[in-house]
């Protein structure tokens, strides 16, 4: 027997009974019924409820033991009365009469509780982590993560990929966010980054004739915290195929993604294939090129409606450039007055004067516009954004700005009126822009992925306006949540020179600054591809939880920090010497060396 336990905590059932047992694990919850001392013994497969009488020579010693401390439990599995079975706990048909314990780890004073889910606040959860963790539903999220990733390694195998890790250590290139340096000993002033993906080796992999490569890939950004992204480091389904189109990739994927999300979900997902949403439409229809589907709602416009009407707000505003976009929702004329007043109110929040809206309840149109329209106006209104009755919801700003601001309204009244569906809505936003304008500095910049393959190809590049300019990407959205980013990939060096050249970068640069890649595409690049699924996200959402830290084991604060183990900090003279590297430090900050040992 081993030496600690012949039976883990999540183990005993009815079939067990009568038998002597020895169990190991942390004290969950004791309750004191004065003769009778009930322990909830808890190890990482379950709770086992263990009872000592107060006649026991270990019942004062039982008695006195704190919560989370380890112990070794000897006794027998005894059957629980009718009115004292657990349905809701896997053991919860048996308790264990202990003859005796071992102490095998004592705890001070804990600064969380373990057992309750009181609020605690997020510097507390970090700082000590390695307790929170023991939190029955974040111990649930990691363990569902590493199933997750299993269940994704089996089945990419069984679809022909090949596991391949790539380095860690690389060069910095510009894909989009802030690199991490690491300063190297042995070349002074240089620097190794670390990858944001693994774009550059795994496209590399398919020159080398691979063919088929896939890992669960560690990416580094140095880029903000938000719900949906953890700052710092994240890890990604990494996956690249030669000789492919778009809708290959779109093919071996869609498989992957929707059994994922069946096996592990009770919730419906839509079957493959995805829904194809271009990012135009995706702009215009829905306000962002994350969609959330769920939302049944979309954006029209209707500048030609208002160019005939006498709402000078608006007209005067379109002559200046402005659209209008309106948001029809059938049965939004049953709601009461105050859901209009609520709205208007949330609109002013988001800097807009106010919102304007119409009702049509049978044959009576009222509203603040109401007035400014005629009634062959309304009718055309009517008969294009609904069904019957109902409200049309309108916004008015410069095309950008009105776009974005109609996204949130589809948003905020698909929740509101509880319009959206339960479960998970797959499609997939193709037809990105190739090039985007920063407004900042006027440069032209590319919008996505700087290795992908212009619609049109060196023609397109020679000849079309670069804003005008598509790109063979997509993007894999799940309810308004990006999952993954991909691309059919440029594999042709003339290209890639003057895809960079048009985004500001001198050839000689390019060469430079992407040798291995550039290098490698003048002896035989095959067509390829392939996509990049977010590990965090997907379980995020299959784990229904609102923040990414939530389903990973030890993240950094929104601050970057890991307030637990005290990164980043200050390191040594010494070993800043050995890296050939002085501080100039901001004055308000110092360097707080810590000493050397």
């Amino acid at each position: 027997m081993n030496t600690y336990r012949s039976h883990d905590c999540g183990e005993l059932r009815k079939s067990n009974v009568g038998e002597a047992v020895k169990l190991s694990g942390w004290i969950h919850r004791k309750r004191d019924h004065g003769s009778l001392l009930f322990i909830d013994l808890r190890d990482h497969y379950g709770i086992t409820q263990c009872v000592v009488d107060s006649g026991s020579a270990i019942f004062s010693a039982a008695e006195k033991i704190r919560l989370e401390c380890i112990v070794t439990v000897d006794g027998s599995v005894v059957e629980r009365s009718g009115d004292a079975v657990n349905g809701e706990n896997p053991t919860g048909e048996i308790e264990i009469q202990i003859r005796g314990f071992t102490v095998l780890s004592r705890v001070d004073n804990l600064p969380m509780s373990i057992s309750s889910v009181s609020d605690l606040s997020e510097e507390t959860r970090l700082k000590y982590r390695f307790l929170d963790l023991r939190r029955e539903q974040i111990h649930k999220n990691i363990v569902l993560r590493s199933e997750i990733i299993f269940s994704i390694r089996e089945k990419m195998k069984k679809s022909g990929f090949l596991e391949i890790s790539t380095p860690i250590l690389t060069s910095s290139s510009p894909e989009g966010a802030r690199d991490f340096l690491v300063p190297s000993r042995l070349h002074p002033g240089r620097f190794y980054a670390l990858p944001q993906a693994p774009q550059q080796f795994k496209q590399l992999l398919m020159v080398a004739g691979f063919d088929k490569y896939f890992q669960i890939a560690p990416c580094f950004r140095d880029e903000d915290s938000r719900a949906d992204r953890s700052p710092g480091e994240f890890y990604q389904l990494d996956f690249e195929m030669s000789f492919v189109t778009q809708e290959d990739v779109f093919t071996a994927i869609e498989p992957v993604i929707y059994e994922i999300f069946k096996e592990f979900s009770p919730k419906p997902a839509s079957p493959y294939p995805f829904k194809r949403i271009t990012y135009d439409e995706a702009i215009a229809c829905y306000g962002c090129d994350k969609p959330d589907l769920r939302n049944p709602l979309k954006i029209s416009a209707v500048d030609d409606i208002f160019e005939q009407s006498s709402f000078t707000a608006f007209t005067d505003a379109m002559k200046n450039g402005a659209t209008v976009r309106a948001i029809g929702v059938s049965g939004a004329e049953k709601q009461p007055r105050s859901f209009f007043e609520k709205l208007n109110d949330w609109a002013k929040d988001q800097g807009m004067p106010g919102l304007g809206y119409v009702i049509f309840d049978g044959k009576e149109a009222k509203g603040p516009l109401t007035k400014f329209l005629n009634d062959e106006l309304l009718l055309d209104l009517k008969e294009r954004l609904l069904q019957s009755n109902g409200a049309v919801f309108f916004v008015c700003d410069q095309r950008k700005n009105a776009l974005k601001t109609a996204g949130l309204l589809r948003q905020k009244l698909g929740t509101d009126l509880g319009l959206c569906s339960d479960g998970f809505e797959f499609c997939w936003v193709v037809d990105f822009p190739m090039y985007e304008l920063n407004e900042d500095t006027g440069a032209i910049e590319f919008s996505h992925n700087p290795f992908s393959m212009p619609q049109g190809g060196m023609e397109a590049l020679q000849t079309m306006d670069p804003l005008e300019i598509k790109a063979y990407q997509y993007d894999i959205v799940c309810n308004g949540v990006e999952l993954s980013s991909g691309a059919i990939r440029n594999h042709l060096p003339d290209v890639m020179l003057k895809a960079f050249e048009i985004a500001g970068y001198d050839p000689e640069i390019t060469r430079e600054k992407f040798k291995g890649m550039f290098n490698a595409f003048q002896y035989g690049a095959p067509p390829h591809g392939g996509c990049a699924p977010g590990i965090d996200r997907i379980v995020m959402l299959i784990a229904e939880e609102p923040n990414i830290r939530e389903i990973i084991a030890f993240p950094l604060n929104q601050q970057a920090q890991d307030l637990m183990m005290n990164a980043p900090s200050a390191v040594g003279e010494k070993q800043l010497k050995e890296l050939h590297i002085k501080l100039d430090l901001p004055k308000n900050i110092s360097k707080n060396d810590p000493k050397e040992g």
